[in-house]
């Protein structure tokens, strides 16, 4: 094989470098590490982050603590699969499931008051989008991600899952109430 052109009679490597690409190095360099500085400041300081817990745990025994609650405090059914809607006490650990294609319970919590939210997907990833306050989760089985939260508006929320599921991703919405 052959190059129109000759070989250089230099290797570009060995060269030193000049002043002006040394002042674009430097730049670049001090760029990257701003930029990095304020990734972790954004974490510790913004406010648009979740501080979740997550644990390990397994379908089977994330449903017993759901059913546990649904059994304790639920106040009715709604939808065509009755769902049950339950209201816990404030200051409770609140468990909610994803599973092909709904999510349950449906929550009733109360305006001002703390809740510990726990979330799982029993099945396959599922994502945790609550509309329209626009909190996001991508949940996976086998962890349980927990938050905790203090409801600041009354209203019906929307919970849609953000993470396609199958075939009936579409259908997959949920509700919350803040009374």
């Amino acid at each position: 094989m052959s190059a129109i052109l000759p070989p250089a009679d230099r290797l570009w490597y060995k060269e030193p470098i000049d002043r002006v690409e040394g002042t674009w190095i430097v730049l670049s360099l001090i760029w990257c590490l701003i930029m990095f500085a304020m990734m972790v400041g954004w974490h510790v300081w913004g406010e648009q982050n979740l501080a979740t817990e997550t644990y390990r745990t397994s379908p089977d025994k994330f449903m017993a603590k759901a059913q546990e609650m649904a059994d304790k405090y639920t106040v009715r059914t709604e939808t065509d699969e009755k769902i049950p809607v339950v209201a816990p006490p404030p200051g409770s650990d609140v468990y909610m499931l994803a599973r092909l294609w709904s999510y349950w319970p449906i929550l009733e919590l109360q305006k001002g008051q703390k809740y510990r939210l726990h979330l799982t997907a029993m099945d396959y990833n599922h994502g945790f989008s609550l509309q329209p306050a626009n909190i996001n989760i991508q949940m996976v089985p086998g962890f349980e991600h927990v938050i905790t939260v203090t409801p600041n508006q009354s209203g019906t929320y929307s919970v849609v899952c953000n993470e396609y599921c199958g075939i009936n991703h579409h259908t997959m919405v949920g509700r919350l109430y803040v009374k």
